[in-house]
């Protein structure tokens, strides 16, 4: 008898047209079982599907089809190999990963293994020959950065700023500015190492003496400007960038942006602004490069410098948080992608997230505080900026004679009141008057020592006047006080008129003198707690320095309040004070204390006292900041021709005047090279247009690039474009006035956009080589042929400018005298 017959499918029948492997997902296998073959990522590897007998018994191993838009991710298919171990029910099998299998970085380099140690000098250089081109680029870079640095001898533009604060720290003075304090310390440490003693004053367009060093601290601040180039390089390499494009990277980067070489060769903080974000983008995509072995010690000293930097260029400038937001998008993307990734295990999952809290958010907060503290530890002394921070802080700097004020405030006694809010200042009064409202005398707060800041603390008008021969009354939780401020002998007053700004608020003005006055001069005081007595119930007399205090008005119920409101110019862009009408014990903003106290019948206090926290002075000077940053706003009754709206900046409207215009004198003109700005912006449409139309044919189930050149096109494309518009967006919402040289961290990623499509359209596609090199050459020379039209206004005009022709590109641009 013939057994049974059993009918097997082999596959699909001849007549139809069968898949090939082009159209499943493809499997990254181990590198060291097979060595790839020269230019193995230019290979497209053809592998037939395996037949299976198949069973009841035994599962299926399938190739799921992956079309290219399935791997639109930064960290897509870089963790694991691309095959998927399924049962009949389609459901994933694999928990974690298979051991001894590692996927590889797609999107960015393509790894290759380290070389043998070389065994001879001929060896050793023809394994380092990729770093050859860098190394001349960065040779060339240091000719660019430091030809005629010392042409101009006289202060340029914000030296005069950043100049004097390195003095203070030189002479160990505090000083306020709205920036970090990291960038002034590198200006600081460039003048100690030059031997400039801090005493000169960097008042802008002054000469430098003989015995300020300023050539060699513009040397030493052009350090990070030369150091951009080689970064800029190796970013590209490790963008995975084909040599082409690197080379037009750093050809861009060393003399295609008269606009970097131009901020680069002065006293300032835009090159080291421009330094630590060519780092953090470079760490980033080195680390990015390692994810395909996940806690190596190369993942791990990778992902820590790009903690490092990220906290290093945001305690420079906040600028910096803007390429912190990149770092932070590309981490939710990558923690995203790995939390669908159901073949890792929770532990693992717990590890990386672990990973990038400890390395991109504390480690920053720990750069970013140390520079604050060094900050503190080194301006010791009282200097211009003391009275933007507490009174306490201010009592423990060398030259304060805060300790020797005397402690108990009592009636008589000659104040001045510090707000407590974060940001706030003296309360202050001065003969000018409101020009709306009551027309009565302004009252302010005011961020500077000043004799207009002077109080006397009298009894009401309705008590015997206070006679200095008396026996000391000492000021208590509960009494009611007149203020009479000392210049001008008017009494703090409020009423119910509406403030100038908080127009829900009552206006605080000075009304009568020292005869005249009636019961809208009246003040309860009401005490918070005290620093060293501890809370309200325990506070017997009040402390200068140390107690919290309110002011209430007695008639209309209101608080005495600063809420870091500017008036406008006829309030000399102080801050507002007004009477709030709602009681809200935790508004700091009503908090005051007794700053200095003058009373010559009391005793000197005890410095024992007086103790600052380095948490709430580090908060209290951000905050600070943060105020005197927002403040900075366009004044509408000046003409500043130097600043400019973001949108003048993508397509280079307008430039920007360093210093003085005559004849005799040597100009600079901050601008860029206009084929690299204008290409640059050119590009970034070019690629949202690139985008669309690889989507589109998608769609319609067209195949442009396998899945890996799909997630280069994209990481690539993603991480200049995002790097890009969080740079660019934020200053259209910032009321700030904003200048041309804002743009010049976000000009880096339109340069690396510029290359990656010059790239994908050009280098990366299928053109003869021949045309390659043509291409490359004619975008070289022209990069090459606009710097040098254009080095005169970074290296300096000498002699009337009118003299020097070609460089008005465009109308707007306030070159040439009028």
């Amino acid at each position: 008898m013939r057994p049974g017959q059993v009918q097997i499918d082999f596959g699909t029948p001849p007549d139809h047209t069968p898949r090939t492997s082009s159209d499943f997902e493809e499997i990254s296998y181990p590198t060291h079982l097979t060595p790839p073959p020269p230019h193995a990522s230019q290979i497209r590897h053809e592998e037939p599907l395996p037949l299976h007998y198949m069973s009841e018994d035994t599962s299926t191993r399938r190739r799921v089809a992956k079309g290219p838009g399935s791997s639109g991710g930064f960290m897509s298919g870089n963790d694991y190999d691309g095959s998927t171990q399924k049962d009949d029910e389609g459901k994933d099998v694999y928990s974690k990963l298979r051991p001894g299998i590692g996927g590889r970085v797609s999107s960015g380099r393509i790894h290759r293994p380290y070389p043998p140690p070389p065994t001879s000098i001929s060896e050793f250089i023809h394994q380092n020959l990729e770093h050859l081109p860098p190394a001349i680029y960065t040779l060339l870079s240091c000719w660019t950065r430091f030809h005629k640095i010392g042409l101009a001898d006289i202060v340029v533009w914000d030296e005069a700023h950043f100049g004097k604060f390195g003095s203070h720290y030189l002479k160990r003075e505090f000083y306020f500015d709205v920036h970090p304090p990291l960038g002034k310390m590198l200006v600081a440490l460039a003048g100690l190492l030059s031997g400039y003693n801090g005493t000169f004053e960097f008042k802008s367009g002054e000469k430098y003496p003989d015995s300020v060093p300023y050539v060699a601290m513009r040397v030493m601040m052009a350090m990070f400007g030369v150091a951009l180039v080689p970064l800029g390089w190796y970013t590209a390499v490790e963008l995975g960038m084909s040599p082409w494009a690197c080379h037009l990277v750093a050809l861009m980067v060393l003399c295609a942006d008269v606009g970097w070489l131009c901020i680069s060769r002065f006293i300032l903080l835009d090159s080291m602004l421009l330094f630590f974000t060519f780092t953090t983008v470079f760490f980033l995509t080195k680390f990015h490069n390692q994810q395909y072995q996940s806690f190596s010690f190369d993942w791990w000293l990778w992902l820590a410098l790009t903690g490092i930097s990220i906290g290093c260029v945001t305690s420079v400038k906040w600028v910096g948080l803007f390429v912190t937001a990149l770092v932070g998008i590309y981490t939710i993307e990558d923690l995203w992608d790995k939390f669908g990734d159901l073949r890792m295990s929770t532990r693992n999952q717990i590890r990386h997230w672990g990973a990038r809290v400890a390395c991109l958010i504390i480690l920053p907060i720990l750069v970013y505080m140390t520079s604050f503290k060094l900050h503190f530890m080194i301006l010791n002394h009282s200097g211009p900026g003391d009275a933007q921070m507490s009174s306490l802080f201010q009592a423990r700097l060398v030259g304060n004679d805060f300790w020797k004020d005397p402690l108990e405030v009592a009636f008589g006694s000659k104040i001045t009141l510090k707000n407590m809010g974060w940001g706030g200042g003296l309360l202050h009064s001065h003969v000018q008057t409101f020009p709306t409202g009551s027309g009565q005398q302004q009252v302010t707060c005011y961020h500077y020592k000043d004799d207009n800041n002077h109080w006397l603390i009298l009894p009401p008008w309705d008590e015997p006047q206070y006679n200095p021969n008396n026996e000391l009354r000492f000021l208590k939780d509960g009494d009611v006080i007149r203020l009479q401020h000392t210049p001008t002998t008017r009494n703090l007053h409020s009423h119910v008129i509406p403030a100038p700004i908080t127009k829900l608020n009552y206006e605080v003005s000075c009304y009568g003198n020292s005869t005249v006055g009636d019961i809208h001069d009246y003040w309860v005081v009401e005490v918070v707690d005290d620093v060293r007595q501890g809370k309200r119930e325990n506070v017997d007399r009040i402390h200068s320095l140390t107690t919290r205090l309110r002011f209430r008005h007695q008639v209309l119920g209101c608080y005495l309040s600063a809420a870091n409101a500017v008036l406008p110019q006829w309030g000399f862009k102080q801050i507002e004070v007004s009477c709030v009408k709602e009681n809200d014990p935790a508004d700091s903003h009503t908090y005051w204390n007794v700053e200095s106290h003058w009373n010559d019948r009391l005793p000197s206090g005890d410095v024992k006292y007086y103790k600052s926290p380095f948490l709430r002075d580090f908060w209290h000077l951000n905050v600070a900041m943060m105020t005197s940053n927002n403040a900075l706003i366009p004044d509408p009754d000046k003409d500043d021709i130097l600043a400019s709206h973001p949108t003048d900046w993508p397509w280079l409207r307008l430039g920007l005047r360093m210093c003085g215009w005559g004849a005799n004198q040597q100009k600079y003109y901050l601008l860029g090279t206009p084929i690299v700005w204008w290409g640059g912006t050119v590009s970034l449409f070019a690629f949202v247009g690139l985008l669309g139309v690889y989507l589109l044919r998608q769609q319609r189930r067209y195949t442009d690039m396998d899945s890996n050149g799909w997630a280069h096109f994209l990481y690539v494309g993603k991480m200049a474009f995002y790097g890009w518009f969080l740079h660019y967006a934020p200053f259209f919402i910032m009321g700030r006035v904003t200048y041309l040289h804002h743009y010049l961290p976000t000009l880096y990623f339109s340069v690396l956009m510029f290359a990656h499509v010059i790239d994908h359209c050009i280098f990366s596609a299928r053109w003869k080589e021949k045309t390659k090199r043509v291409g490359f050459g004619i975008i070289a020379s022209l990069i090459v042929a606009n710097f040098w039209w254009f080095r005169g206004v970074a290296w300096g005009v000498e002699g009337p400018i009118n003299d020097h022709w070609g460089l008005q590109w465009r109308k707007s641009w306030n070159i040439y005298n009028a």
